[in-house]
This record gives structure tokens, C-alpha cells and sequence, in this order.
């Protein structure tokens, strides 16, 4: 027969302490209202029972979760095929361990981002790559729950963390136009949220802005059908690319707007017997650690992954606190990283030019 060990419960305490249970309770979430000897002689005791209060019970009585929501805008495993989202989470989950607070991913559920959130109990939500006016963020907004929107422009009272998504993305393409290049394709992260590339809010919009004006400069044409869309994965980014090459489309010059893409990209260019950078140049945005490692090192763009998710935490955190006002919106700054994967135009095309022929299909 298997012996049941009986837990203790808050009458124990009282009765071996020789207090009420509610002194027992204030002892442990609001031991001022104790006088400090007395608290610590009743925890003394509680210690020595193997005494600990029940977590609802205790959340209850504080009016805190102490849980902090993370909202994604798709399945949590696609979402972690990412691996920009690895970083952004490592970030996110040491901020909120340094103050004691769990983490609780809301991803759809069934299907349905509001269905999840109406089930999530958390005293705060760190919303991922979702627009300032999508439904969902609207609803927590109505529902006065804290929410911080990280990669996405704030409206003027929703506090945000973003980072220089167009002066980074000007700078991946500068970087190529200096090296030569004339033919371009991007590759845009396909957006989550049922819009389109044109909604300013959102990430690639944003990023191809930043293409768009780099390229206009230099009085280079980027005609629709160069730009494809593409989950933010290796495996998206692979058939991205070799659904535009295997279409005719050749360019000089891959702009992928995540690093997982540029990777895929990569990929599907060797697949077709292409050298990067000798035949094809390459450059990704994120800078997470798979660039450095991937065959030939990704040139990129950095932003500051984990950072992001950590101030996002702070500032949430602050807001619960009362430290902050709810409209701190912070835009954290981009840098070019060059590696391997870029280098001059081909020299065939660059002959071709010279010699006053047409650019290679």
C-alpha cells in the first residue's frame, strides 16, 4: 500500500506558531502589516513544516500572476523555426526570471489569437510582430491589460520596442550597389497578420521601404515581381528563391529580410550550381548566431535580439510597477555586419555592361 504524505496546509502553521491564519498569510504576502519578529518566527516555522503557500491561493491574494504573457502571431512551432525568435525569447525569459516572473507563450489556439488570449492569465503581454491596430492587440488594449508591442510602430499612448528596421535595410542595400550590383531580389518575410507588404506598421514593410529608397537613389528599378514573400524559415527562404531563379529571374543580389531566409536562399543557389558571393551575393537581417556559421558566413544586419526582448520585459515590468508612463516608445539602432557571402557583381555581367549588352536573364 502506497503512504500518502499529507501536505501541510496554513493551519498547521498557525496552530505550531500560535497565531491566527491570517497572520500566517500576512506573513507571507504582506509581512508589513506584522511586526518583523513576528513574521520571521512564523516563516522559521513554516520552514521547519515543509510549509509553502499554495500558488493560485497566493496569486489570489496579491491580485498578481506574477506570469508574463508573450504573444505570438502564429503556432509556436513555426514561430520557433525562427531562429531570430530563439534570441528574442532567450532575452525575454532572463529578464523575467531576474524578477520573478514565469513566462506564458500565447500563440492561436484553434486557429483563433483571441481565443488564447482570453484563456491566458498573466499580468502583462509582450506582443511579437503584431501592428499597433490589429484585432487582438486591440482587444487587450480595451481589456486595460499592460502591453508593451515589440516590431511594431506604436500608436502615440502604447508603449513599444522596435528597432531601425529602414536605415538598417537602406544599409544592406547600399552595401550591395557599392560592390556593383544592379539586379536585385528580395525576399520579405511573409506578414502574419493578414495584411500586405504595403501596411506601414509591419516589419517588411518597413524593410523594403528601406530597400525601395537605397535603390531609387542609385536610380535602380525594383519591379514587383522581384519582391516574393516567404516565411521567416530556411526552408521558406530556399523555395523562395528557387521559385524566382527557376522563373527566369536571375539576379546579382539576394536582399533577404531575416537571416533564416538568406540562409535558405543560400541553400537553393548551391542546389542550382551557383557560388555565393562568386555568382550570387547574399545579405540577411537579424545577425542571430546561425549567420556567423553558416557556409559562407551571411553578411548581415544586426540589431540587438536579446536586448529587445529584454527592455521589453523592463519596460512592462515598470509599467506594473507604476514606474512608467504608458508611453515610452524606444527605437533601438541597426549596423551593417559584412562576412563571406558578398562580393563584386560577376565579372560576365560586369563584361557585359562594358561592352554595351544586355544584363544577365
Amino acid at each position: 500500500m502506497v503512504q500518502v504524505i499529507r501536505r501541510p496546509t496554513i493551519s498547521d502553521v498557525a496552530e505550531a506558531a500560535g497565531v491566527s491564519k491570517t497572520a500566517v498569510s500576512f506573513a507571507f504576502n504582506q509581512p508589513d502589516r506584522l511586526a518583523s519578529d513576528t513574521a520571521i518566527r512564523i516563516r522559521s516555522v513554516a520552514e521547519t513544516l515543509g510549509y509553502r503557500p499554495h500558488p493560485v491561493a497566493r496569486m489570489l491574494t496579491q491580485g498578481r500572476t506574477r506570469s508574463i504573457g508573450v504573444l505570438t502571431p502564429q503556432a509556436l512551432s513555426v514561430i520557433f523555426e525562427n531562429p531570430y525568435f530563439g534570441s528574442f525569447t532567450a532575452g525575454v525569459a532572463g529578464a523575467a526570471e531576474s524578477a520573478g516572473y514565469a513566462l506564458h507563450f500565447i500563440s492561436p489556439l484553434h486557429g483563433s489569437l483571441a481565443r488564447a488570449i482570453n484563456r491566458a492569465t498573466v499580468d502583462g503581454v509582450v506582443a511579437v510582430g503584431l501592428s499597433a491596430n490589429h484585432p487582438e492587440v486591440e482587444q487587450i488594449r480595451r481589456a486595460g491589460l499592460p502591453m508593451v508591442l515589440v516590431d511594431s510602430t506604436a500608436l502615440p499612448s502604447q508603449p513599444a520596442i522596435e528597432v531601425d528596421d529602414e536605415g538598417g535595410a537602406r544599409l544592406a542595400a547600399d552595401h550591395l550597389i557599392g560592390l556593383g550590383h544592379r539586379k536585385f531580389v528580395v525576399l520579405a518575410i511573409e506578414p502574419s497578420d493578414r495584411s500586405d507588404l504595403d501596411d506601414p506598421d509591419g516589419v517588411p514593410a518597413r524593410r523594403l521601404r528601406g530597400y525601395r529608397a537605397a535603390l531609387a537613389a542609385a536610380a535602380i528599378d525594383l519591379p514587383e515581381q522581384a519582391i516574393l514573400t516567404s516565411p521567416s524559415t530556411i526552408p521558406g527562404g530556399a523555395a523562395s528563391f528557387a521559385e524566382t531563379w527557376d522563373a527566369g529571374q536571375h539576379p546579382t543580389a539576394v536582399l533577404a529580410m531575416s537571416d533564416a531566409i538568406a540562409v535558405g536562399a543560400m541553400r537553393a543557389a548551391r542546389e542550382r550550381g551557383l557560388t555565393v558571393p562568386t555568382d550570387l551575393s547574399v545579405v540577411g537581417f537579424d545577425d542571430v548566431e546561425l549567420a556567423r556559421f553558416a557556409d559562407p558566413a551571411l553578411t548581415t544586419i544586426h540589431q540587438p535580439i536579446a536586448r529587445k526582448g529584454e527592455q521589453a520585459v523592463e519596460l512592462l515590468l515598470a509599467i506594473l510597477d507604476g514606474r512608467n508612463g504608458p508611453d515610452q516608445h524606444e527605437i533601438l539602432a541597426t549596423r551593417l555586419v559584412v562576412r563571406a557571402s558578398t562580393g563584386p557583381v560577376p565579372e560576365t555581367v560586369r563584361r557585359t555592361k562594358q561592352g554595351g549588352g544586355s544584363d544577365r536573364s
